[in-house]
């Protein structure tokens, strides 16, 4: 089922067009990465499919969820490392998205799931700024997913992780996709096409955007 479609997207500030008459199609389960070079827009994609950037022209349409039930990891951690909340209270804010300032036991049941799904329930109690880089990134994870219905976007992720955490990560996320059922949308720079996981890939070239399977992509980076 399709969960996420651009029509002709152009996406701009001001004037200065950054991506142009995308077109595109994401169905459940996908696992989608975003590559291309700095200032190619992977960044301006994500920002208009949160609804933080509004189309110049074209659109984003969501099937059966709203921007706000995007789980989302930013590229730069936003939480203060001397923020004085546990793991489990970070994890719990996910919700806020969904317009809860009540944390139910639904919630609460919700929140210890995904802890034990990416594998910290035992770092609960920790407060956030005691723990690991990699162990962060995995609360962050945690608390998109309390907050995600069908999408998890993740802009950069494995950036500051050492290799150990990377490959969590990437097994993880495939995981998460292929068993789960879970929609994808990374941006990476960490991946060259002899190693790109998911199922499609955009890449985002000033003159040569490619949209098209991860097969497919490698193919054409192999045939030049």
């Amino acid at each position: 089922m399709e969960i996420l479609r651009c029509d002709n997207l152009t996406l701009a500030y001001g004037k200065d067009v950054v991506i142009s008459e995308l077109d595109l199609s994401i169905s459940e389960g996908d696992f989608l990465c975003v590559v291309g070079p700095n200032g190619s827009g992977k960044t301006t994609f994500i920002n208009g499919i949160l609804g933080l950037l509004k189309p110049k022209s074209g659109k984003v349409i969501l099937n059966g969820f709203s921007e706000k039930q995007i789980g989302y990891i930013p590229q730069e951690n936003l939480i203060d490392d001397s923020f004085p909340a546990s793991v489990f209270e970070i994890v719990l804010s996910g919700s806020l998205n969904e317009g809860h300032n009540i944390y139910n036991s639904e919630i609460w049941e919700r929140a210890e799931s995904v802890l034990r799904t990416v594998g910290i329930f035992k770092l609960k109690d920790k407060s956030f700024g005691e723990i690991s880089g990699g162990e962060r990134q995995k609360v962050l994870i945690a608390r998109a997913l309390l907050a995600s219905k069908k999408l998890l976007v993740l802009d950069e992720p494995s950036n500051n992780l050492d290799q150990k955490s990377k490959k969590w990560l990437y097994e993880f996320l495939e995981k998460l996709s292929r068993n789960d059922g879970m929609t994808i949308i990374m941006v990476t720079h960490d991946l060259d096409h002899g190693n790109l996981i998911g199922n499609k890939i955009l890449s985002l070239r000033e003159k040569d955007v490619f949209f098209g399977t991860t097969k497919e992509f490698v193919r054409k980076v192999h045939n030049g």
